[in-house]
């Protein structure tokens, strides 16, 4: 085989290790909770009622959005990424830098999306064992959801009234 035909993409810029090492993280960190919990005795629920799916859902949403999009978490993803462009409503755009590694970890860091899985990893683990404090977390992430919401209908609502 040629090394064209070995590359998975044209430019060779996917960082294929990377992608690798950080699933293997995520799976690893899932793995770590689930004996964890067990060893503790922690009892999985039989149940997660669609209450606690739509409040987990709307915190993962407004989480990964503040980890990846808002200014102020823009410390956090400097190392790994770069100012692309300013965003609406206060959010930013960035783009990755570097390769391997540090490239993967600015892509995930840069998409909402991708970040959403680790999000939900995170608070579906805190729900299993602390499931009231991970409610209080998610109602609290959920608030800051819907006060984006108000805001975003308030200004429509001026810019209809003004003209």
């Amino acid at each position: 085989m040629t090394t064209d035909e070995l590359r998975y993409d044209d430019q060779g810029e996917i960082p294929l290790a990377g992608y690798a090492a950080l699933a293997s993280t995520f799976a690893a960190g899932g793995t770590v909770v689930a004996v964890l919990s067990r060893m503790r005795g922690v009892r999985l629920p039989q149940q997660v009622p669609p209450w606690d799916v739509a409040l987990l859902g709307t915190a993962t949403f407004k989480a990964s959005r503040l980890l990846t999009k808002d200014k102020i978490t823009s410390f956090l993803r400097a190392p790994f990424t770069r100012r692309e462009e300013e965003g609406a409503a206060g959010e930013v755009n960035d783009a990755p830098r570097g390769g391997g590694a540090r490239r993967a970890v600015g892509e995930l860091l840069s998409c909402p999306f991708c970040t959403a899985a680790w999000v939900a990893g995170g608070l579906v683990a805190c729900y299993v064992c602390a499931p009231r404090g991970a409610r209080l977390l998610c109602a609290g992430l959920s608030a800051v959801t819907l006060a984006d919401w108000l805001q975003y209908a308030w200004t429509w609502t001026d810019q209809k009234v003004e003209g």
